[in-house]
């Protein structure tokens, strides 16, 4: 008598686990549509006997299931930033006919890797990953197999796709406004070691520098700077000379940067030219406004899911890097240098 061939059996023949092949032959989800039909090849192949009726129903449509967006909870309380990022995946993802399930990580789930069920268990097909969490939390989701996607975060230690935005690029598209203004002595603010973006953002800072053949100023290179008013208020207090140019690495900062310029006798921009980046907010609130470099929330979005949906389709080709453009948007805050 032939041996009963098991779900182990069938995972065992293609090198996946016994999980991955029960969502494959149960209609459930959790795996891309190519590695279902795989599976279901590999089991009628092996003589495995299923329930046939889920193959009827999934025949020449997408299995209807869930989509994860997870931020932390930092992340999620940047309405200006993410909103709009937010509300495309949202409308992308019923477009598909899925489901989108959203939690935030809060600080006590960030550092004991504890996921939210519906990932643990395996009950999304896909996760998107908005911004920072931990390196450490976004390889345990990795690690579950499900198909994720970056958005606005990558590190070398990561092997996933991510959709960024082109930071270097960005920056030295700000940083060339200025220069092409007059302006040669230019300040650089932001915390490099809260993001690999901000990093990218200096690197970009330097490079038009170069470029442009002028020197860099250590002191007016302020690396590790909060989003602190007395911080950044005190750092321009004990320049001398100072800046006639300054880069903020988002509009947080240059908002702070504007107003303590002006606390020290400074106008903005006949005295000083501010440029920021992300086009938020702080950006059009500021008094003046504040030349940025703008981001396309809803392209992002919208690239995101769409490579989502490629990579539940494609599990096995090489992960990527999409980067966007960022575009520069003069206001009141820079002008020729005198």
């Amino acid at each position: 008598m032939a041996k009963k061939v098991t779900m182990q059996d069938i995972a065992d023949h293609l090198n996946i686990s016994k999980n991955s092949v029960s969502q494959a032959l149960t209609g459930k989800p959790g795996v891309s549509e190519e590695l279902r039909k795989h599976v279901k090849q590999v089991a009628d192949q092996l003589g495995y006997r299923y329930n046939r009726s889920y193959q009827t129903r999934t025949s020449g449509k997408r299995q209807t299931g869930s989509i994860a967006l997870i931020a932390s909870e930092f992340a999620f309380s940047m309405r200006s930033f993410f909103g709009e990022i937010y509300l495309t995946i949202e409308n992308e993802v019923n477009k598909r006919n899925k489901n989108l399930l959203i939690q935030s990580i809060n600080l006590q789930a960030k550092e004991s890797l504890t996921l939210p069920s519906f990932i643990e268990n395996r009950e999304v097909d896909g996760v998107l990953i908005l911004s920072h969490i931990s390196n450490e939390y976004i390889q345990k989701v990795l690690d579950t197999g499900i198909p994720t996607i970056l958005i606005d975060h990558h590190h070398p230690s990561i092997k996933a796709d991510a959709v960024l935005t082109n930071n270097r690029f960005g920056a030295y598209s700000a940083v060339q406004h200025l220069i092409e203004l007059g302006h040669r002595d230019i300040a650089f603010i932001g915390n490099t070691r809260f993001s690999p973006s901000y990093q990218e953002r200096l690197d970009g800072f330097l490079l038009a520098h170069q470029e442009y053949g002028i020197e860099t100023k250590k002191e007016f290179l302020f690396t590790d700077a909060p989003e602190e008013s007395n911080v950044i208020n005190h750092f321009i207090g004990q320049l001398s000379p100072k800046p006639s140019g300054w880069f903020c690495v988002n509009d947080g900062l240059g908002y702070l940067v504007t107003s303590g310029l002006q606390q020290h006798g400074l106008q903005v921009p006949e005295d000083a030219s501010v440029c920021s980046f992300d086009n938020g907010q702080l950006s059009q609130l500021s008094t003046p406004s504040i030349t940025t470099m703008d981001i396309n929330f809803r392209v992002f979005g919208e690239t995101a899911v769409e490579r989502l949906f490629w990579r539940m389709e494609n599990p096995k080709k090489a992960h990527q890097e999409i980067l966007l453009p960022a575009e520069l948007i003069v206001r009141e805050s820079t002008s020729k240098q005198k």
